[in-house]
């Protein structure tokens, strides 16, 4: 008499695997004998079951069934996969930038304010009630003397002075690690005040004569942690200058400031942007002899959002409108 053997291969977290053997009775004895002196572990598990057989079928190997082993799992996704929401402005807004006091000038017409950190909560409180989006300006590149944790930057990651600026020295955004807490300290605090982005001052950084060999891929990583870390807590970021960066960063930011591209002639490398759905804040300054007029046409033909401002950013502002 002939006998089959039923073979089940069970594969962990796989499928189970069926298969009919047809063998003659003569061979089923050291095939079973060789099934069952084969090693264990964490390979397939083989359940061997005889079954009689009709004498006049082949000896082939025949696929019977197959069947998934279900799957389950307890594990939960941690926070930081947990879905977080942050502004994501659209190309076309209008704005007004006013940096260094808490003599801010509420009753300009603007879709978004870019103000700094440190102004008083009770501006910042205004503008939301008005329907203002709010842009937290931090400088992420140089250390400031002024500021209120100026004392907390070890002495290694300060630079050279910042030319032109006076009380302020370039970082060396290589050291995150020392970095990381003032800078993650202060986005805490641009989320706890209700701000909406983040605009990153001194991102450009890695071209300067910063006392540190930095290169373009150190900057790179510097802006890529900065957004990250923003969008954990909700907040957008933009872009600051650094037109070298924008293929790089444009699907990951959420907007650009920048400065002088106009008179500068750098404008059209913040397209991608605006292709992307994404504002390109503009700023010309009114102590460089450009045509402003001229400017604000390239700008409309560009979809860009551009004004005109002193250097020193006091509330005073020109539009294109």
């Amino acid at each position: 008499m002939n006998y089959s053997l039923f073979i089940k291969i069970i594969y962990p977290n796989l499928n189970i695997i069926q298969y009919r053997i047809k063998l003659p009775s003569a061979l089923h004895l050291a095939v079973l004998l060789l099934m069952l002196l084969l090693p264990t572990g964490c390979g397939p598990a083989l359940v061997i079951t005889p079954t009689p057989m009709s004498p006049d079928l082949s000896s082939t190997l025949t696929p019977v069934a197959m069947r998934p082993i279900p799957m389950t799992s307890t594990q939960k996704p941690s926070s930081s996969q947990s879905k977080i929401n942050w502004w994501q402005p659209s190309a076309g807004l209008t704005w007004q930038w006013q940096i260094g006091n808490d003599d801010i000038d509420t009753s300009i017409e603007a879709d978004v304010y870019d103000i700094d950190l440190y102004v008083d909560q009770l501006v910042i409180n205004e503008l939301k009630s008005k329907g203002k989006k709010v842009i937290c300006y931090i400088s992420v590149g140089s250390w400031e003397d002024w500021r209120p944790d100026a004392d907390q930057f070890p002495k290694e990651v300060l630079g050279k002075e910042y030319e032109g600026w006076a009380g302020e020295r370039w970082l060396d955004i290589r050291r995150i690690d020392l970095l990381a807490p003032i800078l993650l300290a202060r986005l805490d605090l641009c989320a706890a005040k209700g701000f909406d982005g983040i605009e990153p001052d001194n991102l450009q950084i890695w071209d300067n004569d910063t006392g540190f060999p930095l290169t373009y891929n150190h900057q790179l990583q510097f802006a890529l942690w900065l957004a990250e870390e923003a969008h954990k807590r909700g907040l957008a970021i933009g872009q600051k200058n650094a037109s070298d960066m924008v293929t790089d960063l444009v699907n990951i930011y959420d907007f650009a400031i920048v400065e002088d591209y106009f008179f500068y002639g750098e404008a059209e490398s913040m397209i991608p942007y605006i292709k992307a759905g994404k504002p390109v804040f503009a700023a010309e300054y009114t102590d460089l002899p450009g045509d402003f007029e001229a400017f604000c046409r390239q700008s409309k033909i560009l979809g860009f959002s551009t004004i005109l401002k002193n250097r020193d950013l006091d509330a005073w502002l020109k539009t294109c409108e």
